[in-house]
């Protein structure tokens, strides 16, 4: 395995602060693992998942510290803001990892169908299956969750409440 693999496995590992249960890899936030031109720093480049995220320099110092503890000492994060990041870039296994948490995962992001952007002042009403019983019969509780990637729902058939995470 050469310098640029190894680092690109550490840098993989690296779980997201906010939802533990999925690596920066699994969210999409991770976008790029390379060694600079003369190979004496690795270049690591994540997107966050809204602007003004929070969690981006705790992703970066976690980046540091894995890839300095892998053998690393030169780590360069760059924040890549185009294209921004969607919900539809994270992975099936970051899904399944979400499902399991008891997190209901995002649908598809919306996309326009050519022409500006419709501007929706109301709340977005996803209406996600409940990860827990797979009840299609649920309510929003809260737009807002633990953090702004997430809302709170409550499962009208267990009755649990859970955390969507909002498809961006």
């Amino acid at each position: 395995m050469n310098a640029r693999e190894r680092a690109a496995e550490a840098a993989g590992q690296v779980r997201d602060p906010e939802m533990p249960m999925l690596t920066l890899a699994d969210l999409g936030v991770l976008r790029g693992v390379d060694l600079d031109a003369d190979a004496a720093a690795v270049v690591v480049s994540i997107t966050p998942t809204y602007t003004g995220c929070p969690a981006m320099a705790t992703m970066r110092d976690d980046l540091v510290h894995r890839l300095n503890r892998a053998g690393f000492p030169r780590v360069e994060v760059r924040v890549v803001l185009d294209p921004p990041w969607s919900s539809d870039w994270i992975s099936e296994r970051g899904r399944a990892a979400l499902r399991e948490a008891g997190i209901s995962p995002p649908g598809p992001a919306p996309r326009p169908a050519g022409g500006p952007v419709r501007l929706t002042l109301g709340p977005v009403r996803p209406a996600p299956s409940c990860p827990r019983c797979g009840a299609a019969a649920t309510r929003p509780v809260s737009e807002f969750g633990a953090t702004a990637c997430r809302a709170l729902y409550t499962c009208t058939e267990c009755l649990e409440p859970f955390e969507h995470v909002k498809e961006i």
